[in-house]
């Protein structure tokens, strides 16, 4: 067993490897290309304090471009034995280049290495969150444009209520999307803040330059106070998974509403064939199993949050290792969400309405409120109108008009879709993804790639 970079001269039981350890090898992969990022940052700022030389430096900077090149390629591992993805680097550093590579952790601890690491992973995941969002965002207001003439039935109590329509219904879920970009834009904030340079939480007596290190990652700003950058572990990570929640409760409505509305008894919408699936003993069947799918995923994803309030609450400031286990949960969230979303796009931008739903009788009465609206326009008073409309569904002798006249913002007639895509089209222009972008070229040399 390779010793730990903690250890001095009493190795650790092999059980209490595994147990601590636990599937932070695996989750630690996640945040590979990160910590090697961090590094070049920090090894930058290390020469600019004299800590490095330039030749070291630039023999340093020269093999962690390397790892992060096998990193990219699929040939990176953690090796047995060997704690967590920052001992790795380290280990492979000074492998190749002797003395050299144990130069790097000078000002550093791994607290403050996962903290970098998780920044700069959740920043990534996060543009990629906003991109396949903003695909299924546009398929949802060119399906509320294509349909906005297509009434159906509103309810509520699960109730025939009030006319509603097609172009409402898809528009809505993206409004909903519209503000789970603004709770993500939050989060995005939060995360775009440098942690480096806290150590264990309480600094360090080199003369760390931090600003320096915020400008070479592309942060927007840093964590100034040391302990609360150490703070900001699990409080990061249960904020951004508040936004994630915030998008997987919209799109577990949507399944729920697809699952309920591509039924037989209501038969509102057909889901794509490649979309459901049959049934072992009922040749009829079309299950809408990937919407069922997708629904328990986005309920799944919903109790990150309490996740991981559980596993911080009450913990006193300061490091603590029960801090690890956030990964196991929140690590692969993105992917799930990206994937949910991916899907979800599909379905929606295949999907198929029924575009005679009101031919059917029984949902006449939903239009019993635009009669009564129509007397009181005449000049009877509401409640009369009220009455007498209702009397006449009481003596079966209703006869219902089915045309409606929805003008006002928001309504079936005045759908909004243009305001919904400029408040959408505002929130995504406030991210900034292109400063660490270009922050990350320049650190692995690829400012002309």
């Amino acid at each position: 067993m390779a010793s730990k970079l903690w250890e001095k001269s009493v190795q650790v039981n092999h059980d209490v490897d595994t147990y601590t350890v636990g599937k932070d090898r695996e989750m630690d992969m996640y945040l590979a290309r990160y910590d090697v990022l961090g590094s070049l940052a920090h090894i930058t700022m290390l020469e600019s304090i004299n800590l490095l030389t330039a030749e070291e430096l630039a023999t340093l900077t020269d093999a962690l471009r390397e790892i992060y090149s096998e990193i990219e390629h699929g040939k990176f591992k953690i090796e047995d034995g060997i704690e967590d993805v920052h001992s790795q680097v380290e280990l492979m550093l000074t492998r190749r280049l002797g003395d050299t590579g144990k130069k790097i952790h000078s000002g550093r601890s791994r607290n403050d290495q996962v903290l970098v690491d998780l920044r700069l992973y959740i920043r990534s995941e996060i543009e990629e969150v906003v991109n396949v969002m903003t695909v299924l965002f546009k398929t949802l207001i060119s399906q509320s444009e294509r349909y906005k003439n297509v009434l159906m039935p509103g309810y509520t109590h699960l109730q025939v209520a009030m006319p509603s329509s097609f172009g409402l219904w898809f528009g809505a879920y993206a409004e909903s999307l519209a503000d789970d970009l603004t709770v993500l834009r939050a989060a995005y904030e939060i995360t775009d803040r440098n942690p480096l340079g806290s150590a264990a939480g309480y600094g360090s007596s080199f003369p760390l330059n931090r600003t320096m290190t915020t400008k070479l990652l592309g942060f927007a700003s840093l964590d100034y106070n040391v302990v609360y950058a150490q703070m900001g572990r699990g409080k990061t990570e249960r904020i951004v998974a508040n936004a994630i929640a915030n998008i997987a409760a919209t799109i577990a409505k949507l399944a729920f509403d697809s699952c309920m509305f591509s039924s037989q008894n209501f038969g509102f919408i057909k889901l794509a064939d490649e979309f459901t699936t049959g049934s072992s003993i009922m040749p009829h069947k079309k299950n809408p199993d990937v919407f069922e799918l997708t629904r328990a995923k986005c309920n799944k994803l919903q109790s990150l949050p309490y996740q991981i309030t559980l596993i911080t609450n009450n913990l006193p400031s300061g490091y603590f290792r029960d801090l690890q286990l956030i990964k196991e949960s929140f690590l692969p969230s993105f992917d799930e969400l990206k994937d949910i979303l991916v899907m979800t796009n599909a379905m929606m931008s295949q999907i198929k309405v029924n575009e005679h739903i009101l031919d059917d009788s029984r949902y006449d009465p939903m239009f019993s409120v635009e009669e009564v609206n129509r007397l009181a326009s005449d000049g009877m008073p509401f409640r009369d109108a009220y009455k007498k409309v209702g009397l006449e569904i009481e003596a079966g002798q209703f006869k219902a008009r089915k045309e409606v006249h929805h003008t006002h913002e928001g309504s079936i007639g005045n759908l909004c879709n243009g305001q919904i895509e400029n408040l959408y089209r505002s929130t995504l222009e406030k991210f900034d993804f292109n400063t660490y972008h270009t922050a990350f070229a320049k650190l692995l040399g690829r400012e002309n790639g």
